[in-house]
């Protein structure tokens, strides 16, 4: 099975990329897989402290991805799975991809704001001619209906 890797953060964009990962999966009876990536500069802290800001960012990944888990099963039928990884994104997002042969397709979000498209597309797009598996860039301003027309 095909599965598009869609990446889960805190981003407006964020948004369209997995409405976009879930109905593309939908269509072609692909999966869904949500990579959640805790960056590494979060933990600089006490072990003690560090292990507890761990596991709290893990919670939060958790509960945020069961709001998108659950409209994808829902509105698309499709269920998808959850990966936690921790350091640098582009370095993490590559090593997913590299570590499950049944991702086909990178799905991210486009930022719309002024300042760029975003710290991912940015730096993926850069070596875009080298990564292992198409990327599907996603604007973060299309609407619901835009999305599911070109899905």
């Amino acid at each position: 099975m095909r599965k598009f890797l869609v990446v889960l953060d805190d981003s407006k964009e964020c948004l369209n990329a997995m409405r976009f990962a879930a109905m593309r999966a939908k269509k072609t009876n692909g999966g869904v897989e949500v990579l959640s990536i805790i960056p590494p500069d979060e933990f600089n802290h006490w072990i003690g402290v560090g292990d507890i800001m761990r596991e709290e960012a893990r919670e939060r990944i958790h509960a945020h991805f069961e709001v998108f888990a659950k409209w994808m099963r829902d509105r698309q039928g499709v269920d998808p799975e959850l990966v936690i990884r921790e350091g640098e994104a582009v370095t993490e997002i590559l090593a997913q991809i590299n570590d499950d042969p049944e991702v086909g397709v990178l799905v991210l979000g486009a930022g719309t704001e002024k300042k760029g498209p975003g710290p991912l597309v940015t730096q993926l797009s850069r070596s875009s001619g080298t990564l292992p598996v198409p990327v599907t860039i996603v604007p973060g301003d299309l609407s619901k209906e835009k999305l599911e027309a070109i899905t």
